[in-house]
């Protein structure tokens, strides 16, 4: 689904898909492995599971897999004809390690410490959603396999008292949950208030969604768009959210509002006598 309000992307301002007149222009996107599209015919959809010499494997729903020819509109992108291109080389294993931090600006831990495997401790993190899970892994990852701290998403937090009591927490299972939009009135807090553990420590964020806690210079655009309270949206085209989290290259990409949070969950799930 697309917001009517803002179009099909967010990001594509100023001047992002900016046309001349009369003239047709062919988005170009990045051929990552995951994306879903549709070969220009609409013959064959899949997912982008491999791209070597020019050419992209396509995968469809029921695992058969064909090679099509990374020429001009040769695919579309949610009925949009799209021009796909090589993907990015992928980042070093976090540029920030190199400095002996990691994207969160911890001290990394020694490389053989970080390659030895670590069994997961009771206590988890829950998020809301996918995209939460993938930016916390993005700036968090490496800090968090080292505590040894698993990170999981709720699909909303409507549930959380229910979840809450699935999960039994106890001194040595704590369980920190990270929610969108934690302000005085919101739903969110009145759910998060129903909660009542001392193994438990819900925190959140001001932000209607996550891709808010994302400084918008580290996107390229002068502010995200102001979205009405109880009026939901995100960036439903994958390419936007594939976009905004590339940008995120360590925690001086994000807002503090979000950044203080996840360090206060990380804190409680491995304070002494967590497990």
């Amino acid at each position: 689904m697309r917001s009517r309000q803002y179009g099909s992307d967010v990001l594509a301002g100023g001047t992002l898909g900016r046309r001349r007149p009369g003239q047709r222009e062919v988005p170009k996107v990045q051929a990552e492995r995951g994306l879903v599209v549709e070969d220009s015919e609409g013959r064959f959809c899949g997912a982008v599971v491999g791209y070597e010499k020019g050419a992209v494997t396509l995968e469809d729903r029921h695992g058969k897999r064909r090679v099509f020819p990374l020429t001009p509109a040769a695919f579309l992108l949610e009925g949009q004809p799209v021009t796909l291109i090589p993907p990015a080389p992928a980042a070093p294993a976090t540029a920030a390690l190199i400095s002996g931090r990691t994207a969160s600006g911890s001290v990394a831990a020694p490389a053989a410490e970080r390659a030895r495997a670590k069994v997961a401790r009771a206590s988890r993190i829950y998020v809301e959603g996918k995209h939460d899970a993938e930016l916390v892994e993005k700036v968090w990852g490496d800090d968090l396999r080292d505590v040894g701290v698993v990170v999981e998403y709720l699909e909303g937090i409507d549930d959380l008292p229910a979840i809450v009591r699935s999960f039994s927490p106890a001194p040595g299972r704590r369980l920190g949950v990270l929610a969108d939009h934690l302000v005085a009135g919101s739903k969110e807090t009145r759910i998060a208030a129903s909660v009542h553990s001392p193994d438990v420590l819900v925190v959140g964020h001001p932000f209607i969604d996550i891709w808010a806690a994302v400084r918008p210079s580290a996107v390229g655009i002068a502010a995200w768009p102001d979205v009405p309270h109880g009026q939901p949206w995100t960036p439903e085209v994958p390419a936007a959210w594939r976009r905004i989290l590339r940008s995120v290259t360590s925690y001086a990409d994000l807002e503090p509002e979000l950044l203080g949070r996840v360090e206060e969950l990380i804190d409680f799930v491995t304070a002494p006598g967590s497990a």
